[in-house]
């Protein structure tokens, strides 16, 4: 089965499973669940098409050992992220952008972690990028331990078996065998829509505020106290 690349050819998810097997995959999920660099790399594609590749037998493995892993893999990473954000703390913040580092993924990780609290792990396994810098943020606020490990592991099973379990359902259907390229395409549209509706909200919350702001000084304030007087 080929599927068609969204972009690099080492991003490609059919390339990525047909190279580096189901072990590839877990790296994969480990990596962007909880490393800086692992922001851009195919995870909900990656998974689907594993959860596919299962049902036509091209992954030997069972479905069941292979979501297993996948969501180990998950929870694993969101680890290491907690941990790192833990060490890392505050200078996170102040670390300079870079190809491979933005700060603006840093701050709207912080903003989706303030706004939904522990639950954001949960929801920002469904969000790219977000899903990176999500257990990271929590590190560097100190969220409390033992929170943290159960929503990070309702998320990572929710998440990693979820999409995986999809793609092995979906397999079984002629249709998406013969339109494989549009429903990767369409999962990608679907996985970037909150990080488009998140922008536009942020956009009309900007050009809000800058309303309301005031313009300037009023003419009394321009007069100064001689002109006020001068008024008497």
């Amino acid at each position: 089965m080929t599927t068609l690349a969204l972009g690099p050819q080492w991003l490609d998810p059919d390339y990525l499973i047909e190279t580096f097997g189901l072990l590839g995959v877990l790296a994969i999920v480990f990596a962007e669940s909880g490393l800086l660099i692992g922001f851009f790399l195919p995870g909900d594609s990656l998974l689907f098409t594993t959860g596919l590749l299962v049902t036509t037998d091209v992954i030997k493995q069972d479905l069941w050992l292979v979501c297993t892993g996948v969501a180990v893999a998950a929870i694993v990473g969101d680890q290491v992220g907690y941990l790192f954000g833990r060490k890392v703390g505050p200078s996170l913040f102040k670390r300079p952008d870079s190809k491979l580092f933005k700060q603006e993924n840093v701050e709207k990780a912080h903003e989706f972690f303030e706004k939904h609290g522990p639950k954001s792990l949960i929801l920002a396994r469904f969000v790219p990028i977000v899903r990176t810098f999500t257990p990271i943020i929590a590190g560097v606020s100190r969220m409390n331990y033992r929170s943290f490990i159960i929503f990070n592991i309702v998320g990572g099973v929710m998440w990693g078996t979820g999409v995986t379990l999809l793609g092995a359902a979906l397999g079984k259907v002629d249709f998406v065998h013969k339109h494989i390229e549009l429903i990767l395409i369409g999962i990608v549209l679907l996985s970037v829509i909150p990080i488009v509706i998140e922008f536009l909200r942020a956009r009309s919350k900007s050009k809000k505020e800058a309303a309301e702001a005031p313009d300037g000084p009023s003419a009394a304030d321009q007069q100064g106290p001689r002109g006020r007087h001068a008024k008497r």
